[in-house]
């Protein structure tokens, strides 16, 4: 099924399930004049937990989608594919099949407005188990200051709490603050949400680190990388249709992601259902 733009074109966010949304949101209230497309691969998240080549092929595949669904530019708004699909993806496979087209992540933003954060260069990050193993962020925060000194934790039960609609629960609370401890006691100051499902805790762990820890959250700083980015690039922004139109698919269509994705969105959504490959 083709997303159609009177002729213009798309931008489109991906994430492996709802987290994304919470960073659509972000941009869409910052940048609401263009078209969206927003994909997420709900039959198959969590993609945290799954090898380096099966991200890269269901990345691949969802690209694939939204460049089909006359998308321009896409914003990977998973940490797990920005970490081990995203540069496979920008340096082989776009310039085979989809040249004039451009794919970016939301890795490389969180890791500079981190190092802009911190003042006693402890950063620390949490993570799915993909991101954390990958050692991505702890590569492109090293890159910007190789001074700094960087704590990872990786949390592999914060998605499946999210995804189920749990995040206001208990147990929620419980898991943040046991995920957090070992961070806290390093002494940071600044911590990444290294994984976009994150953003919706965020209330819940701004209680568990307290008032003066700085968070950096990436449904927060996207938006803005972002807009600078069409600001350098207006080959890509005048091709941009801005209809301020939002579409939604998923390839698991189901209340809980019509229900759950509305809230995260801030207004009511429809989504259609979609395969990938």
């Amino acid at each position: 099924m083709k997303a159609k733009g009177n002729g213009r074109e798309f931008i489109g966010v991906f994430d492996s399930g709802f987290g994304g949304i919470d960073v659509l949101r972000g941009i869409v209230e910052e940048l609401p004049a263009y078209d969206y497309v927003y994909l997420g691969d709900t039959a198959r998240t969590p993609y945290g937990t799954r090898s380096k080549e099966v991200v890269y092929e269901f990345t691949k595949q969802a690209v694939d989608f939204l460049f089909e669904n006359n998308c321009r530019l896409i914003v990977f708004a998973c940490n797990t594919a920005s970490s081990d699909a995203l540069r496979k993806i920008q340096k082989e496979y776009l310039p085979k099949r989809y040249p004039g087209k451009r794919v970016l992540g939301v890795l490389i933003p969180a890791a500079e407005e981190a190092v802009s954060e911190t003042k006693n260069k402890k950063i620390g990050v949490i993570a799915t188990e993909g991101t954390v193993a990958s050692g991505a962020f702890v590569r492109e925060l090293l890159k910007l200051d190789p001074t700094i000194k960087i704590f990872q934790n990786a949390c592999p039960l914060l998605v499946p709490i999210v995804e189920s609609g749990e995040e206001n629960s208990r147990a929620a609370e419980l898991m943040i603050g046991n995920y957090l401890k070992p961070l806290k006691r390093k002494g940071i100051d600044t911590l990444i949400l290294g994984c976009t499902h994150y953003g919706i805790l965020e209330k819940k762990i701004r209680r568990a680190v307290g008032p003066k820890m700085r968070i950096v959250s990436e449904s927060k700083v996207v938006p803005e990388k972002l807009e600078g980015y069409l600001t350098r690039h207006p080959e890509i922004e005048r091709d941009l249709g801005k209809n301020g139109t939002v579409r939604f698919y998923s390839t698991d269509l189901t209340d809980k992601f019509t229900r759950l994705g509305s809230r995260f969105f801030g207004r009511k959504m429809e989504a259609q259902k979609v395969k990938l490959g």
